[in-house]
Parts: C-alpha cells; structure tokens; sequence
C-alpha cells in the first residue's frame, strides 16, 4: 500500500510590504493640532493616530506615520511641506 502525503506552501506577505517611510520631525512652530489635522486629511489617520503619531514626534524627535512606494509616499511628502511640516521619506 503506498501513503502519499500533500504539501501546501503559502507564501505569506509581510504586513509592511514596502520598505520606505514617509517621517515626519519635530520643530519648534507647528502646533499639536496643526500636525494632528494634517495627518488625518494626507495620511487617513483617525484622530487617536495622529495624536500619538504627534506625541512620539514630540519626544522622540520623528515619527514614521505612513508606509509605502516612494510613488505612493511622494505627493503625502510634498503635501507636508506644502503645510510647513518637515517631511522626509527614509528607507
């Protein structure tokens, strides 16, 4: 009697599939507020998002608030400076 036994290979994606960031800095002129509005309307983020996204900007200096292509992070980046808000897209 001959026993076959089947094997299924499943390639799972990384969550993150792409390895650029899209980093916001912290500076000294724009407010809380300012920086929370605009991560919610360029980024998608819900308010408690940005919020943290804001503090961890605060205290540890920069922040990677969106993942993605370069294509993808790019007009998100100039849409930051655009508002005065120091951007930059990191690998």
């Amino acid at each position: 009697m001959t026993h076959t036994k089947t094997i299924e290979r499943t390639v799972i994606k990384p969550l993150i599939s792409s390895k650029y960031m899209l980093m916001l800095h912290n500076d000294d002129f724009n407010t809380f507020d300012f920086v929370i509005e605009s991560l919610k309307e360029l980024c998608g983020h819900t308010t408690e998002q940005a919020e943290q996204c804001t503090l961890l900007i605060h205290y540890k200096g920069s922040c990677d608030v969106k993942r993605g292509t370069v294509k993808e992070l790019k007009p998100i980046f100039e849409a930051f400076c655009e508002r005065g808000i120091t951007a930059s897209i990191e690998e």
